[in-house]
């Protein structure tokens, strides 16, 4: 793996799914367990979610959000922006090569 997506070693899916999820805005970890269920189909447990959640908040791509609410609402930074695109063109890449050498495109079989 290129670039900056390094220093968190293997790109977890989970970290991808968070960081997808908060790209669209700020959400706390009940809505995100949701949302990323809606778009991905996979079903989190609040522990693994807050796992990834500390160490995304510990390599600065996701940051707390200031609420007076009793849940504790996240967003990605830029670094956390950066960090999603440089994966995404990974899985573009991924993608494309299994394209070429099976002959198989998404969704087609």
């Amino acid at each position: 793996m290129a670039g900056k997506t390094r220093e968190l070693g293997r790109f977890t899916d989970v970290a991808l799914l968070v960081l997808i999820s908060l790209a669209e805005g700020q959400k706390h970890g009940y809505r995100m367990i949701h949302d990323i269920e809606e778009f991905s189909g996979t079903s989190l447990e609040p522990g693994t979610l807050y796992g990834a959640l500390m160490r995304l908040e510990e390599r600065g791509w996701i940051e707390p959000v200031e609420t007076a609410e009793r849940r504790k609402p996240y967003r990605i930074t830029e670094g956390g922006r950066g960090a999603l695109r440089e994966q995404l063109a990974t899985l573009r890449r991924v993608e494309q090569a299994g394209t070429r050498r099976t002959g198989v495109a998404w969704g087609l079989s």
